[in-house]
């Protein structure tokens, strides 16, 4: 779901916040106050249609919180079946195109936990009411955040006016075009899931998980160049047997937005250099000549296709410079 966990800046002073806040609303903010502590607090069952690039697929999610654990599985009705069971944010077990891959993940980027914040959305986005709408049967407020430059795009929330929760997200470009759609078609808040409901099916192979350091990661590859705003929320390293090789991994996120740089070594005739975006996807992968040797970076995430290229380039060693 958009805009929360499936849905730390650093804002310059405490002088800086009283000016960008005066571009968004207060009302809009308590709404995405309510949105993130009912992610957090509320139960719920129902299902969703999600678009993107002119496809639909419907979905059945299951989401409750009890005795502080968050259990939340989501099954794919239509299509190739594709299931999904996390607790606490960590994904338990995938099934169908989803568990390709899945054995010997550390830590998958979708299973990190993130609690909306509207102080650190106010310095990339301006917040605002845009008026009340009706879906799934429930009556909801429509939020809108605008960017603030062209590293990120528009989104379009429709809140449930009694518990906050999503009912309908729409991820929009710079000029307007709709590139994802999220949206409730029923929702049930006053019954909560119980222990079947949350329970995977057969279908669903568990994800085997290596111990490795983040620490080591994070000293190996930084970024010279950043979209304002996102910072490293994450890191992983993954042995690749198929390839006999080791793939790194660096998340980075907004408060909102998220992408993942991936990194793997590669020979001097591998690698193929990709600039491709599917909906609100982008993927970009370059081959880079660095002191390391010949790496493939790619990075793929919600963000314009201009600035996933802009990041891949400016991937470096952390203990040197590479050159391109």
């Amino acid at each position: 779901m958009r805009a929360l966990p499936l849905l730390s800046l650093l804002i310059g002073s405490c002088m800086t916040v009283p000016a960008l806040a005066a571009n968004s609303s207060p009302e809009a903010t308590q709404w995405l106050n309510k949105l993130a502590q009912a992610e957090q607090k509320q139960s719920y069952q129902g299902s969703f249609v999600y678009e993107r690039n002119g496809s639909f697929s419907s979905h059945d999610i299951w989401h409750r919180v009890q005795d502080g654990k968050v259990s939340e599985r989501l099954l794919q009705l239509d299509g190739a079946a594709q299931e999904i069971v996390r607790v606490d944010g960590r994904v338990q077990c995938v099934s169908g195109g989803l568990a390709n891959g899945a054995s010997g993940v550390n830590n998958p980027p979708d299973a990190a936990q993130r609690s909306l914040d509207p102080l650190k959305l106010m310095s990339w986005y301006d917040l605002s009411v845009a008026g009340k709408a009706r879906v799934a049967d429930r009556d909801a407020v429509v939020i809108t955040l605008t960017p603030r430059d062209q590293h990120r795009y528009a989104f379009e929330l429709n809140l449930d006016r009694r518990t906050g929760l999503p009912l309908r997200s729409l991820m929009l470009n710079d000029k307007g075009q709709l590139l994802e759609r999220f949206q409730m078609t029923r929702l049930d808040t006053d019954t909560p899931p119980s222990d079947q409901d949350l329970h995977a099916s057969a279908t669903c192979k568990p994800v085997e998980r290596v111990a490795s350091s983040a620490s080591e990661v994070v000293a190996g590859w930084r970024s010279d160049w950043l979209p304002p705003g996102f910072e490293l929320i994450n890191s992983s390293v993954r042995r690749d047997p198929a390839r006999d090789s080791t793939i790194s991994s660096l998340m980075y996120d907004d408060g909102l937005a998220r992408f993942s740089v991936f990194l793997e070594p590669v020979k001097e005739d591998a690698g193929t250099d990709v600039r491709t975006q599917l909906g609100p996807t982008s993927a970009v992968s370059r081959r880079l000549n660095t002191p390391k040797g010949k790496v493939q970076v790619t990075v793929v995430g919600e963000i314009p296709l201009g600035t996933a290229e802009r990041v891949a380039l400016s991937m470096r060693p952390q203990d040197a410079q590479a050159s391109q």
